[in-house]
């Protein structure tokens, strides 16, 4: 059985961490993991990220 080495967190993953919590998916990302989502549910995420990003 292999394990996956975690890796630290990116600006880009602590972001998309933060917007999920944000949208109230953080809970499900957490119990059933990314793939669980649905593509409404990612394109949101993605969307609120670009727009963050923009500002900055």
């Amino acid at each position: 059985m292999s394990r996956k080495k975690r890796k630290e967190p990116t600006a880009k993953d602590l972001l998309k961490i933060e917007i999920a919590k944000e949208l109230g998916l953080w809970e499900k990302i957490n119990k059933h993991g990314w793939a669980e989502l649905t593509a409404e549910e990612s394109g949101r995420i993605g969307g609120l990220m670009t727009r963050q990003m923009r500002k900055k």
